[in-house]
């Protein structure tokens, strides 16, 4: 006897919580195959089509073209099991789509007993039991060849489909390969509505395929696979066939040069000649990073000019005396010391297990060096004891060994807050990421001579752009907003710092 199940409006992903009915692809009585699309439907993000996971006989559709539906509402109803076919309008026995459909009918049943493979978000049918490989029985494979006519025709003059030796019964084999005109029947194994579309917008026959995922579901590097290996001869695949999980052969655009192509490129989207780079050593740490203070720390940045005319003044006469030469790093990094010393919101961590948060009672500096293996930060210990001079030689000491390789993991760990001097790239401006674990970051601009309005007439002066990119959590605007003016402001008035030396 016949089951009517319900088929519900699946959960499309990315969040999204309903969809326009943009098309209906079968009609009441309408005999629908497992995984077969029936609706396409439009959301916030795509227009997909939707695959029904029952094999039977349309009952009934709910919504009409141009209606929204939410997630998890009624599409339609299909019958399944014996029977099922008293649940559709009767059709002409002489016409091609009653007789295709009665044959399609058993096999539909039969794929339903095995549970479809199509698993949305939020949706989807019993997982399908293992089974062994089998190999499709001839009479079927003959009922498929004599509904699609001309497939049929167009393997005649290969040799006919037989139970003999391995080869001898697929026609046009050779070497192990088979080419055929025309692509088998039988529903088509996607799960993805985008897959489909993009075979869909691509003209790609996804009956062309032999999926590479579990029990040859067709994925979506598959498509993209069969587009680059057509766009690489010219819009010319070669259709080659393989012995699909369920018996059946399916053909496959390959590229001229797969069997060249490298372990674990085939499926990705690149094209010929790009490059791919490793992200291993240096780079790779860095990358790992970057990306985890992306996703653990909700930073904010502020930015201020400021008029460094008075620093730069400041400088010269400090190298001008006798003595070791005064770097302007190191000078910055005294001034971000002291700054500290009066919002040390921003000289701490996060502790996330323990929802914390450390302040640190000194102020380990670390700095951007851009080397020829990647950008490092080798960190200034104790920074907030030493004055210009030892800033400067401890500066110099970890640059050089950083462009030589030589920095210990001591001399690159343990920081608390970081100063980054883009200037010397020639930019004026940055939203720095903060070095995770820390809490905040500096950046620092080139200094160029701008207009500026100094004691109330316009005049020439160096001007530079600081900004700080600080972690949320640790403060609010304000404090992060009074560091970076008490830091504007002794780079304009260097005599400020005299107070905290």
């Amino acid at each position: 006897m016949a089951q009517v199940l319900e088929f519900k409006l699946p959960d499309l992903g990315e969040g999204l919580t309903e969809a326009e009915i943009v098309r209906w692809l079968v009609q009441v009585g309408d005999v629908v195959a497992v995984d077969q699309p029936v609706v396409e439907v439009e959301t916030a993000k795509a227009m997909v089509e939707v695959p029904c996971p029952y094999g039977g006989v349309v009952t009934a559709r709910f919504g009409e073209e141009g209606a929204e539906l939410p997630v998890g509402a009624p599409l339609l109803t299909v019958a399944v099991g014996e029977g099922a076919e008293g649940h559709r309008p009767a059709a002409d026995p002489g016409t091609d789509g009653g007789a295709a459909r009665a044959g399609e009918q058993p096999g539909a049943g039969e794929r339903r007993s095995e549970g479809s493979g199509n698993v949305l978000v939020g949706y989807g049918t019993s997982e399908a039991p293992a089974r062994r490989r089998r190999v499709r029985p001839q009479g079927r494979a003959s009922g498929a060849a004599a509904g699609s006519g001309t497939a049929g025709a167009g393997t005649a003059g290969s040799g006919t489909a037989g139970a003999g030796s391995s080869g001898a019964g697929v026609p046009g084999r050779a070497n192990g390969r088979v080419r055929v005109a025309e692509p088998v029947d039988g529903p088509v194994p996607v799960i993805s509505p985008l897959v489909r579309r993009l075979a869909r917008d691509n003209d790609l026959d996804l009956r062309e395929l032999t999926g590479s995922g579990p029990d040859g579901l067709i994925l979506r590097a598959d498509v993209e696979y069969a587009l680059r290996a057509a766009a690489a001869q010219g819009g010319r695949a070669v259709r080659e066939t393989g012995p699909h999980p369920d018996g059946t052969v399916r053909e496959q655009a390959l590229a001229a040069t797969a069997a060249t192509e490298p372990a674990g490129v085939a499926g990705s989207a690149v094209p010929p000649g790009d490059v791919r780079i490793p992200l291993k050593g240096v780079r790779g740490a860095v990358a790992d990073k970057l990306a985890r203070s992306r996703r653990e720390i909700p930073d904010a940045t502020c930015w201020v000019d400021a008029d460094a005319t008075e620093l730069m003044r400041a400088r010269a006469a400090m190298n001008a005396a006798s003595g070791p030469k005064i770097s302007l790093v190191a000078l910055l990094a005294r001034i971000c010391t002291a700054a500290l010393a009066r919002f040390p919101e921003l000289n701490s961590t996060v502790d996330t297990q323990a929802r914390e948060i450390v302040r640190f009672d000194h102020v380990h500096l670390g700095f951007a060096a851009q080397t020829d293996r990647g950008l490092v930060v080798p960190v200034v210990r104790d920074a907030h004891a030493r004055d210009a001079e030892a800033l400067t030689s401890e500066f110099a000491r970890l640059t050089e060994a950083a462009r030589a390789g030589r920095l210990t993991p001591g001399e690159l760990t343990g920081g608390t807050f970081t100063l980054n001097n883009y200037g010397v790239f020639g930019v004026d401006g940055s939203t720095p990421i903060v070095n995770h674990p820390e809490a905040a970051m500096l950046g620092v601009g080139r200094i160029v001579p701008k207009p500026w309005v100094h004691e109330g007439e316009l005049a020439v002066r160096q001007v530079v752009q600081l900004s700080l990119t600080f972690d949320h959590r640790v403060c609010d605007g304000g404090t992060a907003g009074g560091f970076l003016r008490y830091v504007a402001d002794c780079v304009e008035q260097p005599a400020v710092l005299l107070r905290t030396l």
